[in-house]
């Protein structure tokens, strides 16, 4: 019987890896593609990452933005002004406090980045559509999880520099 569990927990452990390993492979692939998308539209990787925090999440402060990127905030003005150079946001005054300043993405200009990840979200639509429904509340738990695991050894690594 310990054989059976002791295969069982060498299955598991070589499961564990694969996913690990894919999820690191898939950090890859897309980093590639966000380059490419990128580079087609003349901004930066730690830009492009910042469009998206302010596509999905803004209207947000530059302090709220540096914090959600893991950036320091003069760094975060640099991204800011080339962004809001090239046209892809605006910085407006807070109506709640008229000190504060808030970052919204321009949304004529978000068609062009959803053109350029058309393919990719075509693609997604396929792969789920394999899944039935307990399988994706199951992946989207997974990735829930993964997603916040990965945040809290970033604010740990932040705050201690040690894991």
């Amino acid at each position: 019987m310990s054989h059976v569990t002791s295969g069982g927990q060498r299955g598991r452990r070589q499961l564990t890896s694969q996913i690990k390993n894919g999820l690191r492979e898939l950090h890859n692939q897309l980093s590639a593609l966000n380059r490419q998308v990128g580079g087609q539209l003349a901004i930066k990787d730690a830009d492009m990452d910042c469009l998206d925090l302010i596509q999905r999440h803004g209207p947000v402060s530059p302090t709220a933005l540096a914090r959600q990127a893991g950036l320091h905030p003069a760094t975060m003005t640099g991204i800011l002004d080339r962004l809001e150079r090239a046209g892809w946001i605006a910085r407006e005054r807070d109506p709640a406090d008229r000190r504060a300043v808030t970052v919204r993405a321009l949304p004529e200009r978000g068609g062009e980045v959803f053109r350029l990840f058309a393919g990719m979200n075509s693609a997604m639509d396929t792969i789920c559509a394999d899944y039935d429904q307990q399988q994706l509340e199951l992946i989207a738990d997974f990735l829930t999880k993964t997603t916040a695991a990965g945040l809290t050894a970033t604010r740990t690594l932040t705050t201690t520099g040690t894991p």
